[in-house]
């Protein structure tokens, strides 16, 4: 089965407060979660809203689901998909970790316009 996950944090201030939202995407039906992450700069957040997705994510997904996991962080995407984060290794290691669980995870970064409903849900939680 083919299931989609879109994350994304919100931060007030840089570091300061920050949100995750998260969507998923199954069976035709959407999943809505927000969550308060605590103190992070904007990238520590969006590993912590990622790592909070995968993390929901395997109550509605098996190991053999093909997972296509969208965030508009690049620092995010590109640490996926280079497998490395410099900055946030212990971050970069705990989603690996999540995203191992999957035989497919396909990454890709999107831009903000289209993370919108991730992205409200995220600022829901922070406000």
């Amino acid at each position: 089965m083919l299931i989609k996950i879109f994350t994304d944090a919100a931060t007030q201030g840089n570091p300061g407060p920050s949100a995750a939202g998260i969507i998923i995407v199954v069976a035709g039906q959407q999943i809505q979660l927000k969550s308060k992450l605590g103190q992070a700069n904007n990238h520590a957040a969006e590993f912590q809203a990622a790592i909070w997705g995968f993390q929901q994510l395997a109550h509605y997904a098996h190991a053999d689901d093909t997972i296509m996991f969208y965030t508009d962080s690049r620092i995010v995407a590109d640490a996926v998909g280079k497998q490395y984060a410099k900055n946030f290794s212990d971050s970069f290691q705990e989603l690996t970790r999540l995203i191992d669980r999957y035989h497919i995870v396909l990454t890709e970064w999107i831009p903000d316009k289209q993370n919108r409903g991730a992205h409200n849900l995220a600022l829901q939680a922070l406000h």
